[in-house]
């Protein structure tokens, strides 16, 4: 935290960041210093975050800047690429992308809203570099009314990124779905306090594969996984009809409720709205 935070106070022109955020970048960014990579960061004002990333970076990193405001090409005189253009328009992406080709980073501090967010997304993920990364900076907007944001909604960007998560969960066989482009190159997606990033593997990333150490270990057992919540719900059963074997059709038709969640949905779903109470959610 101390090298980026230090490059954000001795930039030479103004620009404002959460405090949070630093000590997640140098986390995020450190295997790119001194590196040849390309930076791009959307929303750059007066300029003085693209200082703090050229400092950081070193003199090897191409730090490009997208801006709606024309007068922030005046910042190419210092060795900043600038480029003026409306970051919820895919025709903007599509001409970026001809110029530039594959970036390594991708930054998303502009205007915050649904629209934006999500647009820049779907328009830069094929053109992220192996090991690269997407990150949006003030998701906090997902859950705001005031501004303009009119969230939380269905269209916030944080619901958007919930498509990802499932997208990764393709990869496991167990659901029986078909990977698509996200899950294909998309290797894992964190959440911070107003901060999403999006973090792409090395190469196209196969389905999950199940490992067993030795077959000659493998001895019978009972899977007790739901055992516990099984037999709760018999006990109570019995005490209204006593015992039961496990060829009544009472013993039956409970293990089938309990096979089909039955009874699962009916109590925990309870306890579940209770602990959101205790979150105040």
């Amino acid at each position: 935290m101390k090298n980026l935070l230090k490059s954000f106070r001795s930039s030479p022109k103004f620009s404002i960041k959460w405090d949070n955020y630093f000590n997640i970048y140098e986390n995020f960014f450190k295997k790119f210093v001194n590196k040849k990579i390309t930076f791009v960061e959307i929303g750059v004002g007066n300029g003085g975050s693209l200082f703090m990333w050229k400092k950081f970076f070193g003199p090897k990193a191409k730090i490009i800047g997208v801006e709606l405001n024309p007068n922030a090409k005046k910042l190419q005189k210092f060795g900043f690429n600038i480029e003026i253009g409306d970051q919820s328009d895919p025709n903007f992406w599509k001409k970026f992308y001809r110029k530039f080709g594959k970036i390594d980073i991708l930054l998303d501090d502009g205007g915050h809203r649904n629209i934006q967010q999500i647009t820049t997304f779907m328009e830069s993920y094929e053109h992220i570099k192996p090991n690269g990364m997407i990150i949006i900076e003030d998701t906090h907007t997902s859950f705001m009314k005031k501004k303009g944001f009119k969230n939380p909604s269905d269209y916030s960007f944080i619901n958007f990124s919930k498509l990802i998560v499932e997208s990764l969960h393709r990869r496991n066989p167990s659901l029986n779905k078909k990977p698509n482009k996200l899950s294909d190159r998309i290797e894992s997606i964190f959440y911070y306090d107003s901060i999403v990033s999006i973090n792409f593997g090395s190469k196209k990333i196969s389905k999950a594969k199940l490992l067993k150490n030795n077959s000659k270990l493998k001895e019978f057992i009972i899977d007790y996984r739901h055992k516990g919540s099984f037999i709760n719900t018999l006990s109570k059963f019995e005490k209204l009809f006593g015992k039961l074997d496990e060829n009544t059709i009472i013993y039956k038709i409970i293990r089938k409720c309990f096979h089909r969640n039955f009874f699962i949905t009916l109590n925990e779903k309870k306890r579940i709205r209770n602990y959101k109470k205790m979150i105040n959610y």
